[in-house]
């Protein structure tokens, strides 16, 4: 086995400059990074936002302050927003998702009004300097069959989200579906029956290289690792190449797909459940949020307030010497109906995304014994069951592979499964089975997780090791990091704190192959769903 220069970047190099995300929220809708704004005021509006919008945080504090009207933060993922307001209830006061899309999908019951865009973003990709100059791409318009030609001849690989849980993977790849269709007036399930541009965007998705269930989480991603491009909003590339500046690394060069660029224009809404006080404070939000001085901060964290160009002041932000166009008049591609939607969400699922390559490594020690268990079991039925999977558009594809490996002071034993059909279901009837006894050595099922993904060629499929414990390890850290590093593989352990796991171990596990932390002490079921998200 080869030996590779170690991934440990120190995460102080993270501190963001001002831009369009500023801190380490997740769209994935883990709740960690919530925020509430409170100084006594006798409103309170509940908002449930993508988390890009934590970096407004600051203005919205202002406007708490100075209204004296508080503000609770709650943010999820855009396809999580959609679900909520698709329920019998909305236990919030208002919605801002990354998309209309999500309002249009999720609002059949027409209880969200005033909705109004706050901002605008293009979804783009950004390529190294370097590449993009070899690749002919630097100061000329690029197709979408450009960057399909550059990643067929093995010259483009890219880091996106996940198109089914995040918005900027699914805005990025209906925008390429639209450019390989031929740009009709609106995407028809008609089609989408089409082999062969089916067969164009399975080869472009096949340049994916690392995926996230969010968008935030992709740009530090991308800061950490040693990748060459990523599509992502035209402001976390903004975002990205000041760090890289600062750094003295080498930036990204921003390329904007003509024919299939899509855009994300952060609409506010207000659900009316019928509170006249609260929707006045609403109002009052949203006036502040469109003023024109608001509009300029805004516009200085890297978002676009308009589809025609930025204010010449602000245009050292949007910087020409990245390939960034200030003054380019963006035309949003027509989004299709919500049928069809799905639809194309359903087969970028099961037939056209890079199939998945998944290790579960499952602490079966004897402290899970009972309730641990328990929420472990009902957990993965949410993954393996397809019609549970279905749901949460988690389901396998025909070449997916998923490994079992149950664990306690050492790996039980291993089980693969092939696919989305009985074989998968089978593996949920193991985990089923297996009884809660022993210790615990999450380094050894680790390993064993290493050992089994060495058998299989990994650049046809999006590997991750998803490692899910409740108490303090045995073994040692640097031994396994010497074997993660002797093994040559850049492959993310992303790990699911529960009970009293010991977060050091697994946030050490986190930096040494540039993956993240899910905690799922509170919803261990929501954990395992959104970690998924992620490959």
């Amino acid at each position: 086995m080869k030996r590779i220069l170690s991934l440990l970047i120190s995460l102080a190099l993270l501190l963001l400059l001002p831009a369009c995300d500023s801190s380490t929220a997740e769209e994935d809708g883990t709740g960690g990074n919530d925020h509430a704004f409170d100084y006594g005021g006798s409103v309170t509006l509940r908002i449930l936002s993508g988390s890009e919008n934590q970096e407004l945080e600051d203005i919205l504090d202002t406007f708490a302050r100075q209204e004296n009207i508080n503000i609770e933060m709650t943010y999820q993922g855009s396809l999580d927003i959609m679900r909520t307001l698709q329920g019998e209830t909305v236990d919030y006061d208002a919605v801002w998702p990354a998309s209309s899309l999500w309002l249009t999908a999720g609002d059949t019951q027409y209880r969200v009004k005033h909705a109004q865009s706050i901002s605008i973003t293009p979804v783009i990709f950004g390529i190294r300097q370097s590449l993009a100059e070899e690749l002919g791409f630097v100061g000329r318009e690029v197709s979408v069959s450009d960057l399909l030609n550059a990643i067929q001849s093995g010259k483009l690989k890219f880091c996106m989200t996940s198109a089914t849980q995040s918005n900027s993977g699914c805005s990025a790849y209906i925008g390429f579906l639209y450019a390989l269709l031929g740009n009709p007036d609106v995407i028809t399930s008609e089609d989408l029956q089409d082999p062969a541009s089916g067969e164009q965007i399975t080869a472009l998705l096949s340049g994916v290289d690392r995926s996230s269930g969010s968008s935030d989480w992709l740009k530090d991603l991308f800061l950490m690792g040693g990748y060459d491009a990523m599509v992502n909003y035209e402001c976390l590339i903004i975002s990205a190449n000041q760090e890289l500046e600062a750094r003295g690394e080498e930036t990204l060069y921003a390329v904007y797909p003509y024919d299939g660029m899509s855009l994300a224009d952060s609409p506010l809404g207000y659900v009316d459940n019928g509170d006249s006080e609260k929707e006045e404070a609403f109002l009052k939000l949203q006036e502040y949020l469109l003023s024109d001085e608001v509009q300029n901060q805004i516009q200085r964290t890297g978002r676009r307030t308009g589809y025609e160009g930025v204010s010449p002041e602000n245009e050292d932000v949007f910087r020409a010497d990245w390939g960034i166009q200030p003054q380019r008049v963006l035309s949003p591609i027509r989004m299709p109906s919500t049928d069809v939607l799905m639809e194309c969400l359903d087969l970028y699922q099961t037939e056209f995304r890079k199939p998945s390559l998944t290790v579960y490594c499952l602490d079966y020690s004897g402290s899970m014994e009972g309730e641990g268990r328990e929420q472990v079991v009902e957990a993965m039925s949410q993954i393996l069951i397809q019609s549970n999977a279905e749901q949460n558009l988690l389901q396998a594809s025909e070449h997916e592979v998923n490994i079992l490996i149950p664990f306690e002071g050492y790996p039980r034993d291993v089980y693969t499964a092939t696919g989305n059909g009985a074989e998968l279901e089978s593996l949920y009837d193991t985990v089923e089975s297996e009884e809660a006894v022993g210790g615990t050595d999450i380094y050894a099922a680790a390993e064993e997780a290493l050992d089994q993904l060495e058998n299989y060629d990994l650049s046809q499929y999006t590997p991750a090791i998803i490692l899910m414990t409740d108490g303090v390890s045995d073994g040692d850290f640097s031994e396994f990091q010497r074997y993660y590093e002797e093994s040559g593989l850049d492959v993310p352990i992303f790990s699911i704190m529960f009970g009293s796991a010991d977060p050091t171990q697994l946030e050490d596990l986190a930096e040494l192959s540039n993956a993240r932390v899910f905690d799922g002490r509170e919803d261990l079921v929501g954990a395992f769903r959104s970690v998924k998200g992620y490959n």
